[in-house]
């Protein structure tokens, strides 16, 4: 992935959810990547949002990479629920089960990409033994829970896992979530990123923006 082509991953956090489905066709339309897709529990971060059941109806309204982030414990009872559901991706975090090699090879096993995501206090050192399991590392720039929070400039971080992924000869998506304007993130590509999450700055203005708004992001990037 060349630093000037960020894969664009819309956060359906702050789509409009009372038409949901209609949301992602118009961003799968704006030229989306990737639709992301936030699931929050109410315990392991401060938000409830959606479960199984939202996106196995969603899944019809795009051909788009369900790019799904657990951010649920304990997460592996629930593994199977989502990659049913229509989940491409499922991504979790270390704290969120006991044993996080073990929650991979049960993602690898329904036949889906796995990732892990670490919250910025969480550090790279977590995912050194599972690199050669997993398909995408999500770099979180904000605290998880909610959307509109201002990018913590983590460009140490996110280089550093950079060098850990070319280390390993694989293709593994590095991914960054949190804070994300065409400013950061031309940041966070400079600093290794290939695949940006981005919720507010999607959606502001409405439909008739967002082929614009996804533009934009990948132009100063």
């Amino acid at each position: 992935m060349s630093a000037h082509s960020p894969l664009i991953a819309p956060s359906i956090l702050s789509a409009d959810f009372s038409k949901l489905g209609e949301e992602i066709r118009f961003i799968d339309k704006a030229g989306a990547d990737y639709i992301h897709i936030d699931v929050m529990d109410g315990h392991f971060v401060p938000n409830l949002t959606i479960g199984p059941a939202v996106i196995k109806a969603l899944r019809p309204h795009s051909s788009k990479i369900f790019d799904v982030h657990l951010m649920i414990s304990p997460v592996d009872s629930f593994l199977k629920d989502f990659a049913d559901a229509g989940a491409d991706i499922i991504t979790v975090h270390p704290e969120a089960g006991p044993h996080l090699h073990r929650t991979i090879q049960t993602i690898k096993s329904l036949g889906k990409k796995a990732g892990v995501s670490l919250n910025p206090g969480t550090p790279l050192s977590s995912v050194v033994h599972v690199m050669d399991m997993i398909d995408l590392l999500l770099i979180m720039t904000v605290n998880p829970g909610f959307g509109g929070q201002s990018f913590i400039p983590l460009t140490d971080k996110i280089a550093e896992a950079r060098t850990m992924i070319s280390a390993t000869g694989r293709p593994i998506d590095l991914e960054i979530d949190g804070g994300i304007t065409p400013i950061t993130a031309k940041q966070a590509v400079l600093a290794g990123a290939n695949v940006l999450v981005a919720g507010t700055s999607v959606f502001k203005g409405g439909a008739e923006h967002y082929t614009d708004n996804i533009r934009a992001l990948r132009g100063e990037a």
